[in-house]
């Protein structure tokens, strides 16, 4: 059912939106948005909700209705003191599936149809399984990006901005780190270890005397594997005096030919707190536009041609949609929540 908002208050936020993004989204793209993102707030209030935006939401979205705003970690902090009744989370289905793990009393909506992520559905929870039966007694890191379950299996969550911190504060020789391989690689050179990635049942090859002290997992984010070293160089071609900025889920390469590696939360501060003739930012380009958004001194250069496909689900129509009908539950069985919910913690702890 279409909600009917007043005229005056679409206006303003259409006034809202173009400031923002005028250079951005297209004005009739604009007009269409700011009505649906003022019927969505209208019935927040009316359902006390509290929505939450990934910084990879696209812009229109991302500065309309959204109340708590900000990478893995910020949005993992702040959905643990979430007075509201009901948590709308716009990002992927993990990121929801932890706001559950949090909040276990609060409905959790999720706005997406499917919202999976290559690296979320790279890795089972049988496949931990497995690598804790070939490496018994060694902790287990996971990364935010993995479903309940496979954090149930685990000892600690991480995210990127605070993987390697993490590591270092298990005192363990040896760490399974799943399930990121380009981000166990960086992590791995960051703190002196070297990763390895075996198959499942053949274990360390004892014969060869292979020295490890991280084991790692194939799993890729199939936004940030298709930067290249190739890309940066092009671009420093054209901008030599150009500051690129690249997200520790890039290849290990990639991270060696840019100024800056840092999490979502750590390049948008490096940004605001940095001068440059040009910035470049490696990552999911609606981020790179809501930063160009939010920073409109700054000259932001754009290498945009890879939007996530799973964030890219979320649209203002599936969230009114969600909240109008209560649509998209998040449900986890509650063993598995308790033992997700030790994992989590003990990484908010520790941040």
């Amino acid at each position: 059912m279409e909600r009917v908002v007043e005229k005056a208050n679409v206006d303003r936020m259409y006034d809202e939106l173009s400031s923002k993004l005028k250079n951005i989204v297209p004005e009739v793209e604009l007009k269409y948005k700011a009505e649906l993102a003022c019927q969505i707030n209208t019935l927040k209030e009316e359902r006390n909700a509290v929505i939450l935006g990934h910084n990879y939401m696209e812009p229109a979205l991302y500065h309309s209705i959204t109340d708590i705003r900000g990478d893995s970690l910020e949005l993992s902090r702040a959905v643990s003191g979430v007075s509201k009744d009901i948590i709308v989370f716009c990002g992927v289905r993990f990121m929801a599936e932890t706001a559950k793990i949090l909040n276990p009393s609060k409905m959790v909506l999720f706005p997406g149809k499917r919202g999976g992520c290559s690296l979320a559905d790279g890795i089972t929870a049988e496949d931990v399984r497995k690598l804790k039966q070939m490496f018994p007694g060694v902790p287990v890191v996971a990364y935010v990006n993995t479903r309940a379950d496979v954090k149930a299996e685990s000892d600690i969550c991480c995210t990127s901005g605070n993987a390697s911190r993490i590591v270092e504060s298990l005192k363990s020789e040896t760490v399974i780190f799943v399930p990121d391989e380009y981000l166990a690689q960086n992590v791995a050179r960051e703190t002196g270890k070297h990763v390895i990635f075996p198959a499942l049942g053949a274990g360390p090859k004892k014969d060869t005397l292979v020295d490890y002290q991280m084991v790692g997992w194939r799993a890729r984010c199939e936004v940030h594997d298709k930067f290249t070293v190739e890309d940066v160089q092009a671009v420093r071609k054209q901008f030599p005096d150009v500051v690129i900025l690249a997200h520790p889920e890039c290849r290990p390469e990639v991270i060696d030919s840019v100024d800056f590696c840092g999490s979502t939360a750590a390049m948008i501060h490096f940004v605001e707190t940095t001068k440059a003739p040009h910035y470049l930012l490696l990552t999911e380009c609606s981020m790179g536009d809501n930063v160009a958004a939010a920073n409109p001194q700054k000259e932001m250069l754009r290498l945009c041609s890879v939007r996530c496909p799973h964030m890219n689900e979320i649209t203002l129509e599936d969230t009114l949609h969600s909240l109008e009908h209560l649509q998209q539950v998040i449900e986890i069985p509650e063993p598995i929540r308790k033992k997700a919910f030790d994992s989590v913690e003990r990484m908010l702890q520790l941040s």
